[in-house]
């Protein structure tokens, strides 16, 4: 056990240097088509590594020492996807494709640039992405067999973001914004209609703008699996809410309400804080509160959301993924308690631990749980934080405690109950 002098006198941790200096670092997880592998990137150091687990198998690392895998567009994030048993992902300026039954990654992209935000057509021909050279985002596609040079399919705006395909691969959305904003600021919302030549190659017919301008920010645009909506995050009502676009009537629904957060500042290329079901029946996503995070499903019949409960041990989760097949869910998750986890959820199975992020050496009891807390700031306005009262042993007949004071300087993410 680590002894800390202080001016207060002694006190004891029960984390060491080395026990954080072990743990790995989880940054994004994803089902493929077939529900039954997830695959996820961890960081082991400076070394970014993709592995997988399917059924009931062991852990398997996808990639060696070789490939770091890593989007390096913005400030990072995106790095891969996972689609009919192919893994494709960013590594060295170049696109990669690898099976997830091993063997050694192809490239399909000369080395130029950086690329993100992978989504692979729903045909599997076609692989949609963020490219950035020299300070300037575009959308582009290329062929996933790489037997073709990639193409833009969007340009002319400083940033772009999130593309996603519609189910018939017929239309794609995406993110847009330019200087001076920030994604978190103002954004579009764009949409680009296709049609294909013979030999399967797209181009645009036509674009459009839905939603967004430079005081709105709209992000992460996913459509339905059965074609009918395209849903997206707005801030337009000062909070991160859920809209569903009808394609068909071109109404905007807001799902979600509240002063609760159903998104987060799009930092990074990568985010996914919802998902749809297979069927389009309904939408999983991630709600948080002053710091607490939980997971809500929305019927979109019934236009009703309810909360997941046998989630509720847990108070932060990021990254949500939803299987097409079985409702299965993954996540990124813990509390402040318990170290971070990948974790799957469905309700034939229940909940189940993938991966640990450590050796979790610490017992829970050793730890203090967070707490939300309120005051009001030197101007007046609430002020919001996470108490952590320390309760180990340790502390016992030591005197006063030292407080610790870690604030978030911004300008828009928080500290999370994790």
């Amino acid at each position: 056990m680590q002894k800390i002098k202080a001016t207060h006198g002694l006190w004891s941790s029960p984390i060491s240097p080395e026990m954080i200096g072990d743990s790995l670092k989880f940054n994004d997880v994803q089902w493929d088509s077939d529900s039954q592998t997830i695959v996820w990137s961890e960081s082991r150091g400076k070394q970014k590594v993709l592995v997988a687990k399917t059924g009931t198998d062991a852990i398997r690392d996808l990639t060696d020492s070789n490939h770091s895998p890593s989007g390096r567009v913005g400030y990072g994030g995106g790095s891969f996807t996972v689609h009919q048993g192919i893994i494709y992902f960013a590594d060295k300026g170049r696109i990669f494709k690898l099976s997830l039954e091993g063997g050694i990654p192809e490239t399909i992209t000369a080395k130029f640039g950086n690329s993100a935000g992978f989504k692979v057509s729903p045909n599997g021909k076609h692989l949609l992405y963020v490219h950035t050279y020299e300070n300037q985002d575009v959308l582009a596609i290329v062929n996933t067999d790489g037997s073709q040079w990639a193409q833009k399919i969007a340009s002319g705006d400083d940033f772009v973001m999130q593309a996603s395909w519609s189910p018939a691969g017929d239309k794609i959305a995406y993110i847009a914004w330019n200087q001076p904003q920030m994604p978190w600021n103002g954004t579009e919302l764009r949409v680009i209609s296709l049609e294909y030549a013979a030999n399967n190659s797209p181009r645009v017919i036509s674009e459009e703008t839905l939603t967004g301008d430079t005081e709105t920010a709209i992000s992460q645009p996913e459509f339905s699996p059965d074609g009918r909506y395209l849903a997206y995050i707005s801030d337009a009502t000062g909070w991160h809410q859920l809209y569903l676009y009808d394609l068909e009537t071109h109404e905007h629904q807001e799902i979600t309400s509240g002063d609760i957060e159903h998104g987060i500042p799009q930092w990074v290329q990568g985010n996914h804080t919802y998902g749809w079901t297979g069927d389009g029946a309904a939408i999983y996503y991630i709600r948080h509160d002053k710091g607490f995070y939980s997971v809500w499903t929305y019927d979109v019949d019934n236009q009703v959301s309810i909360r997941l409960h046998a989630l509720d041990d847990y108070t932060f989760f990021d990254r949500v993924a939803v299987s097409i097949k079985d409702e299965k869910l993954a996540f990124i998750a813990s509390n402040s308690t318990t170290p971070s986890r990948i974790i799957s959820y469905n309700a034939q199975e229940g909940l189940q631990v993938i991966r640990r992020s450590s050796t979790e050496a610490i017992m829970g009891k050793q730890l203090s749980e967070a707490t939300a807390i309120t005051w009001a700031g030197h101007d007046g306005e609430i002020v919001h934080g996470l108490y952590y009262a320390p309760h180990n042993q340790a502390y016992e007949n030591h005197g006063n405690v030292p407080l610790m004071v870690l604030v978030h300087g911004g300008p828009t993410s928080q500290r999370n109950a994790k």
